[in-house]
């Protein structure tokens, strides 16, 4: 399966939240699309349904193909502590989804395309793989010849928000990766004990 380029709030009305931040398409239609879309007498969804659609949902909020979502499903069931925290916490520790949270880029797409054309440095060195994962303590900046870009200073001008476990520095354009999130604190409507239950099988 190649990464998803189509229509982004059909996939939104799919999982009827807007998965991928402020949308005012998706605000008028928020049923399923397809033309029993606003049909409430749809059946009862099976139990290995909504356990795909919570994995699905969790792909498509990250970017993330199977391959990688299910390597990163491996890394934590090997890691100590709850097998759903610690892979929501390996999602939150990318690259691409730290430059997003950073304010850098308005969507982990336009952070991916950012971390992809070297525009980003991690401790000094560039790095253009937008699935590295960050250690604590790790510094994330806008290249230098990059931080006159017009699209980085657009999003970080409409950024409001703030994440206990990322700082951010606007004059340097740099922030730090301080702390592995808990749960509690990672923003996102995912049922990750689904998603065990599912790879579970």
């Amino acid at each position: 399966m190649a990464r998803y380029t189509g229509p982004k709030t059909k996939i939104a009305r799919k999982f009827g939240e807007a998965i991928y931040g402020e949308d005012k398409s998706f605000e008028k239609r928020n049923y399923p699309p397809g033309q029993h879309g606003a049909n409430k007498r749809r059946g009862k969804k099976s139990e290995y349904a909504i356990q795909l659609m919570e994995k699905q949902k969790a792909k498509y909020t990250y970017g993330v193909l199977e391959k990688q979502f299910r390597n990163m499903f491996k890394r934590a069931t090997a890691a100590p502590g709850l097998t759903g925290e610690t892979l929501l916490q390996l999602c939150e520790s990318r690259l691409d989804n730290v430059v997003y949270r950073m304010g850098i880029s308005p969507s982990r797409n336009g952070a991916r395309q950012l971390v992809s054309h070297r525009h980003i440095t991690v401790n000094g060195g560039i790095v253009n793989v937008p699935s590295y994962q960050l250690k604590p303590g790790d510094v994330v900046a806008v290249r230098e010849k990059s931080k006159s870009l017009e699209a980085i200073e657009k999003s970080l001008a409409n950024s409001s928000q703030v994440y206990e476990w990322i700082t951010w520095n606007n004059e340097l354009k740099q922030g730090t990766y301080v702390a592995i999130p808990a749960r509690i604190q990672i923003p996102v409507n995912i049922n990750e004990q689904f998603i065990v239950e599912l790879y579970s099988k």
